[in-house]
């Protein structure tokens, strides 16, 4: 094993290794990535049911702690739309419109900076802080992870994106990427895979997943918060 980190080590047996390979990985690390984010909100679902239940000294919500609906409607409603079509977007992608998958993929990453946008308007325009009584905390807990894990996953879409982007000329992307590109070895003669840019698809495969996996938690903190 040593011979393969040696220089000039002969790297074609462990390249050109089948797209799919990876694909099948990077599909199920969006499974378990969405999981894991399930069993995180899951706290603050708890957390919601359990202070509202004790009531502790009537100050589980009190008069003046009131999350405006309009604004949870509105960011909610961004961030379902921006999955919704990213998902349109992974439909084009698959059928070779990259066009059309840019276009869509572009208005979603917006639409997903604009809930961020107006959730930061929300808070600015609440009338109570963090401290005032468990709904407030529950309130600025919850919607102040789902900002972040909204954010990390909109960069993941600009990634997928700006990939997209700059292999635009070659669909196949395999006459312009460099050798060792996909594994950051300059001195690979070769690629680890057959076809690096094609990795793009199954990882936009798994981000359309979790983005609508992730517009579902945002419609139950909706739900939770505003409605209930």
């Amino acid at each position: 094993m040593t011979e393969l980190a040696q220089p000039g080590a002969d790297y074609s047996i462990v390249e050109t290794e089948e797209p799919e390979v990876l694909s099948r990985n990077l599909f199920a690390a969006g499974q378990l990535l969405a999981g894991a984010t399930a069993f995180f909100f899951l706290s603050f679902l708890f957390a919601y049911f359990y202070l509202r239940s004790l009531n502790n000294a009537g100050l589980w919500k009190p008069k003046h702690v009131d999350a405006s609906v309009t604004w949870g409607t509105i960011v909610m409603a961004c961030i379902v739309a921006s999955a919704m079509l990213l998902r349109f977007g992974r439909i084009d992608h698959a059928a070779g419109r990259r066009e059309a998958f840019r276009l869509k993929a572009l208005v979603a990453l917006l639409l997903g900076l604009a809930a961020l946008v107006l959730q930061v308007l929300a808070w600015h325009e609440a009338s109570f802080g963090p401290t005032d009584g468990g709904f407030a905390s529950v309130y600025f807990g919850w919607t102040a992870f789902l900002f972040l894990f909204v954010f990390c996953t909109l960069f993941w879409l600009e990634t997928v994106l700006a990939t997209s982007w700059r292999y635009r000329n070659d669909p196949m992307g395999a006459a312009v990427v460099a050798p060792g590109h996909a594994s950051g070895d300059p001195s690979r003669t070769a690629h680890d895979i057959r076809n690096p840019v094609e990795l793009n698809r199954a990882s936009l495969g798994a981000l359309s997943f979790y983005w609508t996996f992730l517009a579902g938690i945002a419609v139950l903190t909706w739900i939770v918060l505003y409605l209930i």
